[in-house]
């Protein structure tokens, strides 16, 4: 190892180190801290957020990064440290275009637009957040025109998410989806399912803090690496490899949200845990598309969660956890988990309808940033789309518009990347079945580990090193089609719904 990248490492693990309290911080202010101590935090937050930007922007990292990629020093270099020496002189160049103090300004108005949102949100009063979010959407286009100047501000967003994935193709494969799925649902929601009072009984949450854990130790999450926090919006958060957190949320009568809340999360967390640990604490580590992360949340979510073998081995387990599902048969509780219908909360949507949730966010996306609605035409926007894809309409805005809390942080252009992961998805099931088998099989004989192994070998373990189009083709060697998930979703409800085969 020459003498430059020794200190070019040196140099990154004290760039950690701020990055790392910032992250604790996020985390207490989103998990314990009393609401009189969030101003102190906001506080805490911007300075040691504003210093890792300081080293992040400094002319020191330049010059380190100038020499590193001069060709005697590159050259030199094994795969990894050229990928980061690639990807920070790129990003590096970016963050520098940005004042200092826009970016100090931007981290305090998004944490303060945060605890806004929550109070806004438990208030069910979209005017208590309004001029925050107005707020995120200026700033945000502020700091596209400095790291992406001529660059269309939405494109960027986007591209930020989803490296590759642009407008085009986003559309290309939402189209897909609509066409395709708008049908099935049509024919879905044309038969009732009775409700069935037992599934929104008193559930102890104690006893689904047992039961999360009961799922995350099934699916592969490991303790020794992992911590479990409580927030008003379930959320993954990792330090390392080796300090991975994640959050729920319990609803004292409606188990099955935590439930599923939890093998979502810990699909992400099973993610950052695997990936390659020489790869900690650099921008090869913790993956950054967003795409990519959710195919494994709602892999493991929908894909694996919602297939009644999954539940085969472990549902005896469930019923002395909580006892009424005792008197509940494993095919009422696979109907039940698979119960399409429309609603209104994106977080609670089953997996055909959540499709739809997913368009209406990109559409209001896209309503801002190319059709300039004022922020308080917004609510009114979102109920319009919510009738026209889900024929349902908000009855407050806490059930509406504020129901996320992405736009708090400025996190614009993600919505997509649920959906993404999703059609993802439909393309990893296919080409796992043609290596390991029947899912369906591994599942009821409790070799769920094997699946686990599958996604750490093929993704996890290469963190950020591959674009999503790049995993998708060493995954499943082919373009990127939503047509597998329209398979996958076609055949699973034409079975539960007794629909016709041509649906």
């Amino acid at each position: 190892m020459s003498r430059l990248l020794e200190e070019f490492k040196e140099y990154l693990k004290e760039m950690n180190q701020y990055d790392h309290v910032t992250g604790l911080l996020q985390w207490d202010m989103q998990t314990t801290v009393p609401k009189l101590g969030q101003a102190a935090h906001v506080d805490a937050l911007t300075y040691f957020s504003t210093k890792s930007f300081e080293m992040g922007t400094s002319e020191k990292l330049g010059e380190f990064l100038e020499k590193l990629a001069q060709p005697a020093e590159y050259d030199a270099l094994d795969d990894t440290w050229r990928f980061i020496v690639k990807r920070m002189k790129r990003d590096y160049d970016r963050n520098k275009r940005i004042p200092a103090d826009l970016y100090e300004a931007f981290v305090r108005a998004a944490a303060e637009s945060g605890n806004a949102w929550e109070e806004a949100k438990n208030a069910s009063d979209f005017s208590i957040y309004a001029p925050h979010l107005r707020n995120m959407i200026e700033m945000t286009k502020q700091v596209i025109g400095y790291t992406d100047p001529g660059k269309d501000v939405y494109d960027a967003l986007l591209e930020q998410c989803e490296e590759g994935m642009d407008q085009a193709t986003i559309d290309r494969l939402f189209e897909e989806v609509k066409t395709e799925l708008i049908p099935l649902v049509e024919q879905i929601t044309a038969k009732k399912m009775p409700e069935n009072p037992t599934f929104h009984a008193y559930a102890d949450p104690d006893a689904q803090r047992r039961v999360q854990w009961l799922l995350l130790d099934y699916i592969g999450f490991r303790r020794d690496a992992g911590a479990v926090g409580e927030t008003e919006h379930p959320f993954t958060t990792n330090f390392s490899s080796k300090d991975v957190r994640v959050t729920n949320h319990y609803y004292e009568t409606e188990p099955l949200s935590a439930m599923f809340s939890a093998i979502h999360e810990g699909g992400h967390a099973i993610f950052e845990q695997n990936v390659n640990p020489e790869y900690d604490n650099t921008v090869a580590g913790s993956c950054c598309y967003m795409g990519v992360h959710e195919s494994q949340s709602r892999f493991y979510e929908n894909i694996l969660g919602r297939n009644i073998n999954f539940w085969k081995p472990i549902y005896e387990k469930l019923g002395e956890l909580l006892p009424q599902f005792k008197n509940v048969t494993l095919e009422a509780f696979e109907r039940e988990i698979n119960r399409v219908e429309n609603s209104m909360v994106r977080t609670e949507a089953d997996e055909v309808t959540y499709c739809f949730h997913i368009i209406l966010r990109y559409e209001m996306e896209k309503a801002i940033f190319y059709d300039h609605v004022p922020v308080e035409k917004l609510p009114e926007l979102w109920n319009q789309k919510m009738q026209e894809y889900l024929h349902i309409t908000p009855e407050n805005d806490a059930e509406g518009i504020l129901q996320d809390v992405h736009w708090s942080d400025g996190s614009f252009g993600y919505f997509p990347s649920y959906l993404l992961g999703s059609i993802y998805d439909g393309m990893y099931l296919e080409k796992m079945e043609e290596e390991l088998g029947s899912v369906d099989e591994i599942l009821a004989d409790g070799r769920i580990g094997e699946i686990t192994k599958w996604l750490n070998e093929k993704i996890h373990w290469y963190g950020s090193t591959r674009t999503p189009k790049e995993v998708i083709a060493a995954v499943c060697g082919k373009e990127v089609s939503a047509q597998p998930l329209v398979r996958y979703m076609k055949k699973k409800y034409t079975r539960l719904y007794g629909l016709s085969e041509e649906a």
